[in-house]
């Protein structure tokens, strides 16, 4: 193949939706191999083809990696991580790359109470922007609703929490899929607010223990839900009692 290639592949990718590079290629007498794991294509193919056409420069490993870093490229293409090898041998250039699950729409509000902007925690505990939601639904890496996460702008400025995450993430698809939203207060205090058919339960976790208190919650919505009995509020504030009000 020639230098043409890769330019045409590069045009055809950024201007479809739809287009992916192809898994294995050879270019300028360099094998390419790309995985995508479940990143989406679109986003991850760009940041493949920005790799493969850094490398043709030098050759150099060490300055695509350098440009990924100066231009935060695995930010711009939502990577939680990737791996990028050379074997000088077979002459063969492999590109793997992670993504994040995608756990809840972040709402970031000023102290006047005004939005300050909106993005996607990730299971690492980072946010990235409402776009990679779209992509995820594309191309159906994403079929379920995301919760609502309402945080203020002094509460990120230490970055996301990771306990906070963490406890989103431990819950069970089939119980994250009912919540319309999570507010968590400058307390630290956690209030998680459920959908479940069509009327709201407010549920108070308090500002500790939210790992023990998960299993307790899980049963009483599946309980609950089974019995189409909707309480209107579920105390957890103390661990050892549980409050329901219908």
């Amino acid at each position: 193949m020639g230098k043409s290639i890769l330019a045409s592949i590069f045009i055809l990718f950024a201007n479809s939706a739809w287009s992916s590079i192809p898994e294995s290629f050879t270019q300028n007498n360099i094998r390419y191999q790309t995985f995508f794991g479940e990143c989406p294509s679109k986003s991850s193919g760009m940041f493949s083809l920005l790799v493969m056409k850094e490398f043709e420069k030098n050759r150099s490993l060490k300055e695509v990696k350098e440009k990924i870093l100066s231009e935060r490229w695995d930010e711009k293409y939502f990577l939680s991580d990737y791996r990028i090898s050379y074997n000088p041998v077979s002459k063969s250039l492999k590109i793997s790359m992670d993504c994040p699950n995608a756990l809840a729409k972040v709402q970031v509000y000023k102290s006047t109470g005004e939005e300050h902007y909106s993005a996607i925690l990730g299971d690492n505990n980072k946010l990235y922007e409402p776009h990679y939601e779209n992509l995820l639904r594309i191309e159906k890496k994403l079929n379920h609703h995301l919760p609502l996460l309402a945080l203020s702008a002094e509460q990120l400025e230490q970055g996301p929490s990771a306990e906070l995450t963490h406890f989103i993430n431990k819950m069970s698809p089939n119980l994250r899929t009912k919540i319309s939203e999570i507010i968590l207060s400058k307390n630290n205090e956690l209030t998680i607010v459920f959908s479940l058919a069509g009327k709201a339960t407010s549920v108070f976790m308090g500002a500790d223990l939210w790992g023990e208190k998960i299993t307790k919650l899980d049963k009483i919505v599946g309980y609950v839900t089974k019995n189409k009995k909707y309480p209107k509020s579920i105390n957890l504030v103390n661990a050892k009692k549980v409050v329901v009000k219908f």
